[in-house]
């Protein structure tokens, strides 16, 4: 009949757009929500939260009083104060991590390798423990081990001293004690990752081979895990270098560090450009640590696709 048409010329009439064209718009709907949604962040969030803060902390570093200036970073760099500031925030941060990275290390080899009753509630709490304040574990090393701590006074009565036997915590010796304690279940984390990527079958020939656990740590484990055990470390040297809590409440007055340099410019002696300019110092430090930490978990993360 001429009324009826066939199938083809049917679908030639639908309206409506092709397959193709119609997925095609999907594609740019979707790319323009998340345009808007990326513009929305940089305006309303990244914007007053975290551009516009950075940029005057720049201005306020170079801000002099006939204009923009370096006198502040002159300031900063000419005083042998913050030169030594420097040299002691470097040297507690290297002393500090160091022992959290190898502490760090070695306990996740001990409850990777030789796991013991109540390992897997050892390593649940080292994971709840990255939540605390770290000046929470200030405060519980002062109660335990300070001068009129619980420790130290029961060791006092136990042998009938007469002055209390610790008074250690108010310096360089309580300050690394905190961040060793503290920063050492970060390193723990990524190491147990891993070795948790690790081919055993490797490590089960080496030891028939006869290499001793020495040769088979050195020699197959650490050139196969480095690159998590790296990112930890890293990861573990820009935590203590940012690390303000601890040093506010254990460090003393001969134990000044880069941060709390920074704050007793800016509240002590209200200097606020020179207070500034260290702490954009201390920012390009920390941006440049995380620059190599995120170039480690990269390679990290790289070998663990290549493992999968």
């Amino acid at each position: 009949m001429s009324s009826l048409s066939t199938p083809d010329s049917a679908a030639g009439t639908m309206p409506g757009l092709p397959g193709a064209d119609a997925h095609a718009a999907a594609v740019r709907r979707r790319e323009r929500r998340a345009q808007w949604h990326i513009a929305f962040l940089l305006v309303f969030v990244l914007g007053p939260l975290v551009v516009y803060p950075l940029v005057r902390l720049v201005l306020l570093s170079l801000s002099g009083a006939h204009g923009l200036s370096f006198g502040a970073y002159a300031t900063f760099f000419g005083n042998p104060d913050s030169r030594g500031v420097i040299g002691t925030t470097l040297w507690i941060l290297f002393l500090s991590a160091g022992l959290a990275s190898i502490l760090g290390v070695a306990l996740a080899a001990l409850l990777f390798f030789k796991p013991f009753p109540g390992a897997s509630l050892v390593t649940r709490f080292l994971e709840l423990f990255v939540a605390f304040p770290s000046f929470l574990v200030a405060f519980t090393l002062i109660f335990l081990y300070g001068s009129q701590g619980s420790v130290s006074i029961a060791i006092q009565r136990m042998f009938h001293l007469q002055t209390p036997p610790m008074d250690f915590l108010f310096g360089i010796g309580g300050v690394v004690l905190a961040e060793v304690v503290f920063y050492a279940p970060f390193v723990v984390r990524p190491t147990l990752a891993a070795f948790a990527l690790l081919d055993m079958r490797l490590i089960e020939a080496a030891r028939s081979l006869g290499a001793n656990s020495r040769m088979v740590a050195l020699r197959v484990i650490l050139p196969l895990a480095w690159p998590g055990i790296a990112a930890g470390t890293i990861l573990c040297f820009l935590l203590t270098f940012n690390e303000f809590g601890i040093l506010l409440v254990l460090g003393s007055a001969h134990l000044v560090t880069l941060p709390v340099a920074i704050y007793s410019s800016a509240t002590v002696d209200l200097d606020l450009p020179t207070a500034a300019a260290g702490a954009v110092v201390m920012l390009a430090m920390s941006l440049s640590l995380y620059a190599l930490y995120r170039r480690v978990n990269r390679r990290s993360q790289g070998g663990t696709r290549n493992v999968n």
